[in-house]
């Protein structure tokens, strides 16, 4: 079952369970899908690696968007990206723990040979490949600079 079948098949539930916070959430993604569907060179088609990348996108502004939200104490907009986070963490493959990542990051290190910092670009390369949709950027980067620091 495609991403967009998935949505909308949530969407009918939560529309007869009237779940305001799903429903709102998948008609984001779905907004998402029909958007990169239209893009050109897309032929009317989302592959599974880009509804992954699309995924990681809104995941990504939504957890910017939270951040700025607690920083200016506006709890009721923060409130809603944390459910359309949540909603969003449903459709995405389960993210490695802070460990996981680590080990991972370990044999990354040792199969490109990296030494120290100056490295950093070779094992970020493989890294951000070898992890996709496991987890973000900013994590696998903040890992790195402490494995080879």
């Amino acid at each position: 079952m495609s991403l967009e079948e998935q949505v909308m098949s949530g969407m009918k539930d939560a529309m007869k369970s009237k779940d305001e916070a799903m429903l709102r959430g998948l008609r984001a993604i779905k907004a998402e899908i029909i958007k990169a569907k239209t893009e050109p060179g897309a032929n009317g088609q989302v592959t599974a690696e880009g509804e992954l990348k699309l995924l990681q996108k809104m995941m990504k502004q939504r957890k910017d968007s939270l951040d700025i939200y607690q920083q200016q104490g506006r709890a009721d907009l923060a409130q809603k990206e944390q459910e359309e986070i949540a909603i969003i963490e449903k459709f995405l493959p389960q993210q490695l723990s802070e460990e996981e990542l680590k080990e991972a990051l370990k044999s990354i290190i040792a199969s490109v040979g990296a030494a120290g910092p100056q490295d950093m670009g070779k094992v970020m390369g493989v890294a951000t490949k070898q992890l996709a949709g496991k987890t973000d950027g900013k994590a696998i980067s903040a890992a790195v600079k402490t494995l080879l620091g």
